[in-house]
This record gives structure tokens, sequence and C-alpha cells, in this order.
């Protein structure tokens, strides 16, 4: 009886960190336009929300982070937001352990408060009004509709491109992994 609860126990921690070692291990399409790789340190930026409230990205180390680069205009972006809104945003929001950021593509304060508004979404949007953020990550003139997702040390454990339905769920597994 010892040694299967011994077998059991083994066997559910070879799974989570088979599943978390996974994640390091995505392959990344060339033409997703990403500089970055996975297990990269995110470089250093602050997030910037429309009140005016700034706070540099290395402050959220500890934490699994979501960052969803995203704009008004984009259709892909307005189909993605209301699952991240249900399926991880609404799952998470009140775990200590993570922090989820929409980031408004060259969008002023006013737009990205509509903009989520609109969307009727209640997770955080920040402004990228020059793009600087979104360039530290992808190659010049990339989509947007993009999720990076970053460890508790501050490395990239997952990046997606459009809305994807089997890579979405995988991402989702993933934050889950890594909350673990």
């Amino acid at each position: 009886m010892k040694q299967l609860i011994v077998l059991i126990f083994l066997s559910t921690i070879f799974s989570t960190i088979s599943g978390f070692s996974q994640s390091y291990e995505q392959k990344i399409p060339e033409e997703y336009g990403f500089k970055l790789k996975i297990g990269e340190t995110v470089p250093d930026f602050s997030i910037i929300l429309p009140d005016g409230t700034s706070t540099p990205i290395k402050e959220f180390r500890g934490r699994v982070v979501m960052l969803q680069f995203t704009a008004s205009w984009c259709g892909v972006c307005r189909k993605e937001m209301p699952h991240i809104e249900k399926d991880i945003w609404l799952k998470w929001k009140e775990n200590p352990n993570f922090t989820l950021y929409g980031i408004d593509l060259k969008e002023n304060a006013e737009t990205t408060l509509k903009f989520q508004s609109d969307m009727k979404i209640t997770y955080p949007l920040a402004l990228d009004l020059d793009g600087s953020i979104f360039d530290l990550f992808t190659v010049p003139n990339s989509g947007v509709t993009r999720n990076i997702i970053i460890d508790k040390e501050g490395k990239i454990a997952y990046m997606t491109r459009l809305f994807k339905d089997e890579e979405f769920k995988e991402m989702v597994k993933v934050i889950g992994v890594l909350l673990e």
C-alpha cells in the first residue's frame, strides 16, 4: 500500500514537472515575429496605467505574469479578450501569485478606457503610447494579438500569436502549472 502511495505521489510530481518543462520547450514559429525566446529574461520596462500609475515589470518577480498585447482596432484581439476574461482573469485574479495586464498598443488613455469598457473586461489595460514595449518583444512591423507568460523568476515561459483555440488552452494549462 505504501509503495502505491509513493508511486502515485511520484507520478503526480513527474507529471507537474513534465508539464512545466514542456512550456520551456515550446517552439515558436519564426513567422510569429518574436525577438525573444522561451527561457529568456523579460526586458526592463514599466506598466503604465491610464491614470498615470507606473510599475516596473521587475516588481512582479515572484508572480506569474501574463501580458496581452492588444489594440481597439484589432478584430482578433476583440475575439480573444472575452476568453482571457473568463478563462484566465476570473479564474486567477484573486491569486496573489498571478498578475495580468493587457497592453494597448499606440492608443491614448481615453481610447484605452473606452476599449476596456466596450469589451466589458475587468482586467487592467495598460498603455504603450509609442509601441516601445511591444518593440521589446517583436521584430519590426509585427502584428498585435500576442500573449506572453512570464514565470516567477522573470523568464518567458510561453508566447502566443493570434487567437488559436488549442494554443490558448495550452497557455491556460501553462499558467496553471506555473502557479502550482
